[in-house]
């Protein structure tokens, strides 16, 4: 059994459809691990391996990371927007919002022209898009956050010069297997006859 713990947001099923091919025999389990926990599950040994969101907190010398992606941050706003009527945003387009900062949230600082709201972070990230949604300002997040959460009531646009998010593959040094080898080389593009 191999173990992968996944972020929210995070889409492994090319990389899973390609272990099934290759592995046959050692079955994957997908793990869905949220981003405050990526480093317990990695360090508490319940996972191989992780798509993870960076920065990974604890001591860089216990895990090797692999860079895989960056994310583009959107602003998720309600249907009815302004902010809406361009195909991409800039941080003086946001002046004025009042920007809906989830306690989940994975963007961190940002330096933006926006307003703190008057009321308590929303738990989660999809209850701060269904704070938008009910008109009450906007929401920074990767975009895979802003697809997992669509709705009909929200919409959202790239934000261009905000700093990307960083999704890596993650596992501890002491813990590197053939399994997790065989499944960096299926993430790096290795094919079966491929050498590392």
């Amino acid at each position: 059994m191999f173990r992968l713990g996944a972020i929210p947001g995070a889409m492994p099923g090319k990389w899973i459809e390609r272990w099934r091919e290759r592995m046959p025999d050692v079955p994957l389990e997908l793990v869905p691990i949220a981003v405050a926990d990526q480093r317990a599950a990695l360090d508490g040994g319940e996972i191989d391996a992780a798509i993870v969101r960076l920065p990974l907190p604890g001591d860089p010398d216990a895990v090797h990371v692999i860079r895989l992606y960056d994310e583009v941050p959107v602003v998720v706003a309600g249907a009815d927007s302004s902010l809406l009527a361009v195909d991409e945003l800039r941080a003086e387009d946001l002046a004025g919002e009042v920007r809906v900062t989830p306690a989940d949230d994975v963007i961190g600082p940002l330096d933006l022209p926006t307003e703190a709201p008057r009321f308590d972070a929303p738990a989660t990230t999809e209850d701060a898009i269904a704070v938008v949604a009910a008109g009450v300002g906007i929401a920074v997040m990767p975009m895979s956050l802003a697809r997992l959460h669509h709705r009909r009531d929200v919409e959202y646009r790239p934000l261009v010069d905000a700093p990307r998010s960083t999704v890596a593959l993650a596992w501890r040094r002491d813990r590197d297997t053939d399994d997790v080898q065989t499944f960096v080389g299926i993430t790096r593009g290795r094919t079966a006859r491929s050498s590392r």
